[in-house]
């Protein structure tokens, strides 16, 4: 399957990305206290980018063990383009998400939220899509600047693009580089910094997004709860 940028009208989804991003909810409208159920999201491709595969982890709150997880693997219908990698990715999660039992309070995204140049990444697309809430957790900067940050883990600082704080720059682990924090959708900047934190158990990534690497890659963390559940 060979995908080209011809078949794309991009100023039509750059419509549809100014549109949504209007629609993301960027103040803490959870309707819990704390969240009992956690996810995490990642997107991987198959057989030369011919299929996209999508895994979502559960895990409990706060002993954070593995309750469910689910992968959906779907044809890719968009091609490779910066700034657009959404619609790429969103249908196989959408497809990993109806195939749950267990439907998370909260959603951690593999990916950038408004920390996007037309703020609509990943995790708010996705966020705004199912109506939940969600943290875009990205490895790369997309776009803003930030302060040198200190070093010490735990540390953070805003990322700012034109005098708008889009985010977080977080100090994870100690020797690694910095994670991209922004909100996705139904919670603010603040908290889902908070958030990330909390679920950080010593390892760059936090704990349901590294499941869910992890189950999607086949490593040893997810083969080992495998021979533990025999």
């Amino acid at each position: 399957m060979k995908l080209t940028r011809m078949k794309i009208d991009i100023q039509k989804l750059k419509a549809i990305q100014l549109d949504y991003a209007e629609r993301v909810i960027r103040y803490d409208v959870l309707d819990f206290v704390t969240p009992t159920l956690i996810a995490g999201t990642d997107v991987g491709f198959e057989d030369g980018g011919a299929i996209t595969r999508a895994a979502i982890a559960v895990l409990n709150y706060p002993d954070l063990t593995l309750l469910e997880y689910q992968v959906a693997r779907l044809p890719t219908e968009f091609p490779y383009i910066p700034g657009y990698l959404s619609f790429r990715e969103y249908p196989a999660l959408v497809a990993a998400w109806k195939k749950l039992r267990c439907k998370p309070d909260l959603v951690i995204v593999d990916g950038q939220g408004i920390a996007h140049p037309r703020r609509l990444g990943i995790a708010s697309h996705l966020g705004l899509l199912l109506d939940i809430p969600t943290i875009g957790v990205a490895k790369r900067r997309l776009c803003g600047t930030h302060q040198i940050l200190s070093s010490e883990v735990g540390s953070s600082t805003p990322l700012m693009d034109d005098h708008e704080r889009i985010g977080f720059v977080l100090q994870s682990k100690a020797r690694c580089k910095p994670l991209y924090i922004s909100l996705g959708h139904r919670i603010s900047d603040t908290t889902a910094l908070t958030w990330i934190q909390r679920l950080l158990r010593g390892y760059r990534l936090p704990e349901p997004t590294r499941w869910a690497d992890a189950i999607a890659s086949r490593k040893p963390l997810f083969n080992k709860w495998l021979i533990d559940q025999i």
